[in-house]
């Protein structure tokens, strides 16, 4: 019987648990850490070992998005058996993860006229793109049409968010959203950059000094942007391989707003690690689908 498949790039950093739950495929992006040799993320190369690598060789690596290639030997059996593809992909801001696959559709389209493919630009990185990616699989579990679910999902993603700070200034001056100066400054007064990403860009939101005050902050910011309506949002907690903040603000977000919140924590990939540097930390949001079916 014809199905709707979810795939995404791994770029959504959800958990196995998540994955599996909702049959969603990754397609990976690649990692070099001497811009020769690429490693796809996650299959050939852990993200443990990533950040093990950043830790201990003070290194700035590359990623580089899947080959339309990639897109294409993924989507192909799913359409030749008949089944639908919802594919999201890491914000056209950051990549040009999207437009590959957006290509590769038109490659399929040559050859299967009827088939039905949406590629979805998530507009969002990391757990934001997560959080509309498992809002996506809800939906098809819930038997949604595509359509709708298509209709639904391109306006959720307007309502994702993620709130999060650095730990270290070292990268974002390396990608040269920084100067040297500033990153200097701030590494010898222990200051945290807050930052929020909205509509696939990143928007600077503050400062603070020591990872306590940063930690309290991004969970200001959530509570504020939820307006006190906290059972609307699906949440995701993520963090750059320091598994320990995330699990402070998923347990402070839970207590203060008296939520349940068990998930497992999303664990930020290369695309997003290889600009902001191990012991990242955050809380990605997203409107729950059916509080837009009405709307």
């Amino acid at each position: 019987m014809p199905k709707i498949v979810l795939l995404s790039d791994t770029s959504c950093d959800l958990p196995e648990s998540i994955l599996s739950k909702y049959n969603i495929e990754t397609i990976p992006f690649y990692v070099s850490f001497d811009t020769e040799n690429y490693f796809k993320e996650i299959e050939e190369l852990s993200l443990k070992t990533f950040y093990q690598r950043l830790r201990d060789e003070k290194i700035f690596p590359k990623t580089s998005l899947p080959s339309i290639n990639d897109y294409y030997e993924r989507f192909k059996p799913h359409i030749e058996a008949g089944n639908s593809v919802i594919c999201v992909c890491l914000s056209g801001h950051f990549s040009g993860s999207y437009n590959a696959a957006v290509n590769a559709r038109e490659l399929i389209l040559e050859n299967y006229p009827n088939a039905q493919i949406e590629i979805i630009n998530s507009l969002n990185a990391t757990g934001g793109q997560g959080v509309l990616v498992q809002e996506i699989g809800r939906m098809i579990a819930d038997g949604l049409a595509f359509k709708q679910i298509v209709q639904v999902a391109t306006k959720l993603r307007e309502s994702a968010r993620i709130f999060f700070f650095v730990e270290t200034l070292d990268y974002l001056e390396n990608g040269g959203r920084i100067g040297k100066a500033a990153a200097l400054l701030g590494t010898m007064l222990n200051v945290k950059p807050l930052i929020y990403l909205q509509d696939g860009l990143l928007f600077p939101a503050g400062k603070v000094r020591g990872t306590k005050k940063a930690i309290s902050k991004v969970l200001e910011m959530t509570k504020d942007y939820i307006e006190g309506h906290p059972s609307d949002y699906h949440y995701l907690f993520a963090h750059a391989d320091n598994e320990e903040y995330a699990q402070v603000l998923r347990d402070e977000l839970a207590k203060s707003l008296d939520l349940s919140l068990n998930e497992d924590f999303a664990f930020i990939g290369t695309t997003i690690g290889v600009n902001t540097g191990p012991d990242v930390a955050g809380i990605c949001l997203i409107k729950k689908y059916e509080t837009l079916l009405d709307a």
